[in-house]
């Protein structure tokens, strides 16, 4: 079932990466699909704020990922922007990351063609008037 929400600012996407927190707390892998600039990183700000994070939250862009731990829960966030290849998946031991209690968010996730598993929830975001949508497939 797809569902729509209309993000009005900044604020209003860092409430909506909190909130996904309830879907997602258990780990699993969350795609996050959008243009540059479109919100994703502040998406996952909000995650990680929820989940008690108070420190700076950056686009992994040039080291593809950024581990945080969380007691028992590590959440991974992937930014694969620069991905040439999907071999480079490998290369790095992606598949090491996805484990019972892991959470993996991953930007760009279409930069590694069919070697994600089946996402838990899939987000795409774009640009709304001066705000944001996202649809939840």
């Amino acid at each position: 079932m797809e569902r729509e929400y209309q993000i009005k600012n900044e604020q209003a996407m860092l409430n909506f990466g909190a909130a996904l927190l309830n879907k997602v707390k258990h780990g699993g892998l969350v795609t996050l699909h959008g243009e540059l600039g479109s919100g994703k990183t502040t998406l996952v700000r909000g995650l990680l704020q929820a989940l008690g994070h108070q420190g700076r939250v950056k686009s992994p862009t040039y080291t593809l990922v950024e581990p945080y731990r969380f007691g028992r829960l590590a959440v991974y966030h992937f930014d694969l922007y620069r991905l040439h290849d999907p071999e480079e998946l490998d290369a790095m031991g992606f598949r090491d990351y996805l484990h019972a209690d892991s959470l993996c968010l991953v930007e760009w996730p279409e930069k590694a063609g069919d070697y994600l598993p089946v996402p838990l929830v899939r987000l795409h975001l774009s640009y709304s008037g001066t705000g944001r949508r996202i649809l939840e497939k």
